[in-house]
């Protein structure tokens, strides 16, 4: 019984992971992907990720500086807002849209906030959800000079048929880090392995979007059609490297199982029904708005509280 009945002072938990470490480690996993990017679609897509990681890290400094706060660009979250950001942009944008976006991304969803921990949902794609339908067009536009086509999804919408191991390879058009499968899955892996990220999160929003697929996709159990939803358009990038965001992901394990399956019906409902092929960055955007809805749901009760009233 006495053991039960120490007391100590906090903190309670102490680790020696550190959030510059897990950034870095973020990007680490990031770079399979960054470099075939760049190896797929050639220097632009090379200037469009150091223009917009140079941005997010500077208007970070810039803000901080100018407030006389602490410079927090150590901590590698800047960076990893702006390789997120610009792997989720087509290599045929202007530089000048990486810049915008970074912009946006750091000084309005983070730093006007209250800085990393306190943004409400994730800077990178909602910088990209803002440029989307800012600039509508530029942002759509994947004819780059080595693919010409539209995007898998988007034939696969208009009935066509997809090469998936050109899909699973990364030999399509798409943003500049969302077409090869296999690179997204070594980063992920990378990630699992060293325990920055769990499957409750990746696992039941792939789980339920799939099952939305089967039950309101039109295609029954066809695999092909599953797998190429499932490689393209970004969602396994969005599954490992946007949803399981630290900051704007549930903090109660019942939450991210919920989270997951929120992310996937939404995810599906706006690839089957909505008027685009993709997404994947607005179910996550819309789920970082249910977050605070969601824990307070899944919070475990205190002891001795019993329908939020405590018994005397």
């Amino acid at each position: 019984m006495s053991d039960l009945m120490k007391v100590s002072s906090n903190p309670h938990v102490r680790s020696r992971v550190t959030t510059s470490g897990i950034m870095q480690m973020v990007v680490l996993a990031l770079l399979p992907a960054t470099g075939f990017g760049i190896y797929n679609f050639g220097i632009d897509a090379l200037i469009l990720i150091t223009v917009t990681v140079s941005t997010t890290v500077l208007t970070e400094y810039t803000y901080e500086k100018l407030l006389k706060k602490k410079v927090t660009i150590d901590d590698f979250s800047a960076v990893v807002t702006g390789l997120l950001l610009a792997l989720n942009l087509p290599s045929t944008v202007p530089w000048w849209i990486g810049v915008i976006g970074g912009i946006f991304a750091i000084l309005v969803v983070k730093m006007l906030f209250g800085g990393l921990g306190q943004n409400f949902m994730n800077p990178a794609l909602a910088a990209r959800c803002f440029l989307l339908i800012s600039f509508t067009s530029i942002m759509t536009n994947f004819e780059a000079d080595v693919y010409t086509g539209a995007t898998p999804l988007a034939e696969l919408r208009a009935g066509e048929k997809v090469d998936l191991m050109n899909m699973i390879v990364g030999r399509t058009a798409g943003t500049i880090g969302e077409t090869s499968m296999i690179a997204i899955a070594i980063g992920a892996c990378l990630l699992l392995l060293v325990g920055i990220i769990d499957l409750r999160i990746p696992g039941s929003y792939i789980l339920s979007f799939l099952v939305f697929l089967l039950l309101f996709g039109g295609h029954g159990g066809d695999v092909n059609y599953l797998v190429a939803h499932l490689t393209g358009g970004g969602l396994m990038l969005g599954v490992f490297f946007m949803a399981t965001d630290y900051v704007t992901r549930p903090i109660t394990k019942k939450g991210q199982y919920v989270f997951g399956i929120l992310l996937g019906i939404l995810t599906g409902i706006f690839r089957v029904f909505g008027p685009s092929a993709e997404g994947v960055s607005y179910a996550i955007i819309i789920g970082n708005l249910m977050v605070p809805l969601i824990d307070n749901a899944t919070r475990p009760k205190a002891f001795g509280i019993k329908g939020g009233k405590s018994h005397e």
